[in-house]
């Protein structure tokens, strides 16, 4: 027996070496927080002899932006398992070179700067340490399906989280580089939470002082989980981790496999029209745990970190996730139907005052979202694939309800896309998207899909939210009882270094055709020099049809053009409930949103 014990004993430590053996390992020392370094030692098994190349991501996943990530990393050097030194070159921005002159295991070191914060991929401090591995550690793509293990060197009391496996105090085990880079690591000094919602567990990580209540923030995420299982039947996690960052003028959030991170400005939590903002990011980022983690566009499948993922249905990704993200929040009773209503009209008087929307489809939006625009041409000549993603959604959902008398909905395509395009085996085309619609409704989306995503062709909001009980309407601003007619110049301006500069000038608008651009320093009106503090006053006090000289500098050269103001009606667009809606109305709003009408709205 005890011959047995001892045989079964060494057959597990044979395996366990085997296993030690057959995985990538990492290691982060961050013994210089203050300094905001790491110095990494990353372990690759059984390399073949030969040139062996390791790469950094040259973008995360979440942002479809090129980073250049490799810029925080320096001091790259290799050895074998027995200390020798071995030759690492640098062969492209993003790229090493190891010269392995015998099969063995290679090990890399290198320090990392982790300042980035902002973009929520590194940052390290005397508090904490956030990592994203894809602006952390190398990975070699022969070693990409390779289990792996990291461990951290913290400083005392500090505690680390993450949506991996915990396999230690600070060490966490991931099936392979994917998980690994999909999984970020927040550790340090932080408030924390575990809680239970719709049989999955989940934690709250929160580091940053701020006016966040946390128990409320708690028991509103918590709600998210029961209706999210509603529109997709279920979950594609057993643990969730929600990580809060709280700072100076932090914004934005980014998704992860069964994470989040977001960041907001530590006084943005209150009051409760900042909470709505926080809450409804919170519901978006945990929308994308289906919407992109779980399935996702075909040009993203299998992600290649190393240069752009092309995709016409970006705008699927973020917009619909956008489109969902309100419709969860309001059925979890996290947000009024007044709150939903008001930021409904607020992306259509966004939506209305871009003229980009005539110009740029939404699938080409979603090509080109690598390209990043910006700024007076983008506003001029593009769409963003959130916005105006969302509202393609929206009128697709309430086409779909229309054409199956209340059945069906945007949400059965997507529980669809859920069962049968697990991002792990195969990504979605336009052509299983609108073979998953005529599906659902029995009716051929071709003629929507070619006027609406191909196309810039308007979307009939007005009718699809008439036959849901809602108004779309032009409102004069409350503050402007008598509805006086403003003057529209179709100009935004800036101090940009103390001086004035036009930041916009809205394609067809008076400015536009004036030949005013973006870049123009304002310089005068009608010889008068422009004070830029009181330069929008004195454009606010121009009247509907008064010609006035504006005098700029383009470059070095002085120009003095004519502007004569037009007409606007001084408001904004909004969607409010009917005074009378019908019964079929009130239906097809119960049907769409998941909840009964709003008599109080």
């Amino acid at each position: 027996m005890r011959k047995t014990r001892w045989l079964a004993a060494l057959a597990m430590l044979q395996l366990g070496v085997a296993q030690a053996q057959d995985e990538v390992s990492y290691r982060l020392n961050l013994s210089e927080p203050a300094h905001q370094l790491g110095r990494v030692e990353a372990r690759f098994p059984a390399v073949p002899a030969g040139a062996f190349d390791v790469q950094l991501p040259a973008w995360r996943t979440g942002k479809y932006q090129i980073l250049n990530l490799a810029s925080g990393l320096r001091g790259v050097s290799a050895s074998d398992a027995s200390g020798r030194s071995l030759p690492v070159a640098k062969v492209d921005k993003n790229t090493w070179r190891v010269e392995v002159s015998a099969p063995g295991d290679v090990i890399l070191r290198y320090e990392v700067y982790a300042n980035q914060l902002a973009e929520r991929v590194r940052h390290i401090d005397e508090s904490h340490a956030f990592l994203d591995a894809s602006g952390i550690f190398l990975g070699a793509e022969a070693y990409r399906r390779m289990p792996l293990r990291v461990d951290l060197e913290v400083p005392a009391g500090w505690t680390s989280r993450s949506g991996m496996d915990l396999a230690g105090p600070h060490a966490f085990r991931a099936p392979n580089y994917d998980v690994l880079i999909d999984s970020p690591i927040e550790t340090g000094l932080h408030e924390f939470r575990r809680f239970q919602a719709g049989g999955r567990e989940h934690e709250l990580v929160v580091w940053g002082k701020g006016n966040y209540d946390l128990a409320a923030i708690q028991a509103d995420l918590a709600k998210f989980a029961p209706e999210a299982e509603k529109i997709w039947g279920d979950f594609p996690f057993q643990r969730y981790v929600w990580m809060i960052h709280a700072g100076t003028e932090l914004r934005g959030a980014t998704e992860h496999l069964n994470s989040t991170i977001i960041s907001r400005d530590r006084w943005a939590f209150a009051p409760r029209e900042d909470y709505v903002k926080f809450i409804r990011t919170a519901a978006h980022e945990f929308v994308h745990t289906w919407n992109v983690k779980a399935y996702r566009p075909d040009g993203l499948v299998p992600y290649d970190y190393r240069k752009e993922n092309y995709s016409r249905l970006l705008w699927v990704a973020e917009g619909t996730t956008s489109y969902f993200e309100g419709i969860l929040a309001l059925r979890a009773g996290v947000i009024t139907p007044k709150e939903f209503l008001k930021e409904l009209g607020s992306l259509v008087d966004r939506h209305r005052n871009r003229p980009g929307r005539l110009q740029q489809s939404v699938a080409e939006a979603s090509f080109d979202e690598w390209l990043g625009d910006s700024g007076d041409r983008a506003n001029n000549a593009s769409v963003n694939i959130y916005d105006q993603g969302e509202l393609v959604s929206l009128a697709l959902d309430l086409e779909i309800r229309a054409r199956t008398g209340n059945k069906k909905g945007l949400q059965d395509v997507h529980r669809l896309l859920f069962q049968r395009f697990p991002a792990a085996r195969q990504g979605y085309s336009e052509a299983d998207v609108l073979g998953l619609l005529k599906e659902v409704s029995g009716a051929d989306f071709a003629e929507f899909w070619a006027e609406h995503v191909r196309g810039v062709k308007e979307l009939p909001l007005a009718n699809l939210l008439a036959a849901a009980g809602l108004e779309l309407k032009y409102e004069a601003d409350k503050d402007d009882k008598s509805k006086a007619e403003a003057a529209f110049t179709g100009l935004k301006t800036q101090v940009k270094e103390g001086m004035l500069k036009l930041e916009l000038v809205q394609r067809d608008s008076p400015a536009w055709k004036a030949g005013l651009a973006a870049g123009d320093q304002l310089l005068a009106i009608d010889s008068f020099r422009v004070d830029p503090a009181k330069a929008e006053a004195r454009l606010k006090q121009l009247k509907p049809g008064q010609r006035v000289e504006l005098s700029v500098f383009r470059g070095d050269e002085l120009k003095t053009l004519s502007l004569t103001p037009t007409a606007m009606p001084r408001g904004k667009f909004t969607v409010a409930t009917k005074a009378k809606p019908s019964s079929a109305e009130k239906a097809r709003f119960k049907a769409w949103l998941g909840i009964s009408w709003p008599d109080s709205v």
